[in-house]
């Protein structure tokens, strides 16, 4: 379990030019136009603080809650305790809940709703809009249907997150999180709720992140990828027209 969303790594180095994308300009000549564009949040759009151990957060928080914390504890939410298959997400407040059942602090079903409040409030953490990001988002949403596409295991972060940005969460006619449809990027299911939700098939989606691993995968599902690191928020809308407007 991790500090970003709760499970698996946080989004990490960039990726590269137009191969970030997978796109070269034969295949592009081919291939329908781009019809909306999906953005990663969570180090894309904004840099929120996230606790450096959540195991202790969390902890802290269940304490705060009268539920009682294992000695061991850090240990306990380290190991797995759900079936996950390949790309599956499950909410991080249900493995807290395992973590305790496991412990036998109490069952699952006693400590769910407790274990469900402590993780919202250890991940309840100050919102840092990126530079360049409002400016990028507003100046796509005149051309493009616009959503989000976010890895994050705790209900509700996403929206919060976005409703204390400077962002404007009207803008997006979408907002997907692997919690709610069930998927991680980069499988190509949490892609496709996106681009279902945006009333286009994948192959005219744009997808803006900042992980070569979990956004630029989507290439490898049909679509278009631009990494951060690779193009800057501020010339992103220039890069967009120059290559797919």
């Amino acid at each position: 379990m991790s500090a970003r969303d709760g499970r698996g790594g946080a989004n990490g180095s960039e990726g590269d030019d137009d191969n970030a994308g997978q796109d070269g300009d034969a295949d592009e000549v081919v291939r329908a136009p781009v019809a909306a564009v999906s953005f990663d949040l969570f180090g894309t759009l904004v840099e929120p603080e996230r606790p450096p151990d959540p195991a202790t957060a969390v902890g802290v928080e269940l304490r705060e809650r009268g539920v009682p914390v294992p000695d061991d504890w850090a240990a306990a939410y380290a190991e797995p305790h759900l079936d996950y298959g390949a790309g599956v997400e499950r909410p991080l407040h249900h493995h807290v809940a395992a973590a305790l059942a496991s412990r036998i602090v109490a069952s699952e079903r006693e400590v769910v709703d407790d274990a469900a409040a402590a993780v919202r409030a250890a991940f309840d953490t100050p919102v840092l809009t990126r530079e360049g990001a409002v400016e990028a988002v507003e100046a796509l949403a005149d051309r493009y249907s616009m959503g989000v596409c976010s890895n994050c295991s705790v209900p509700g972060l996403v929206d919060r997150t976005l409703d204390r940005s400077a962002l404007d969460p009207a803008v997006f006619d979408i907002v997907t999180t692997s919690v709610a449809c069930g998927w991680r990027k980069p499988d190509r299911r949490a892609f496709a709720t996106t681009a279902d939700g945006l009333g286009v098939p994948v192959d005219r989606l744009l997808h803006v992140g900042d992980d070569p691993a979990t956004d630029g995968a989507v290439a490898d599902h049909g679509a278009r990828a631009l990494l951060v690191g690779d193009v800057s928020l501020a010339s992103l809308p220039a890069t967009v027209e120059a290559r797919w407007g």
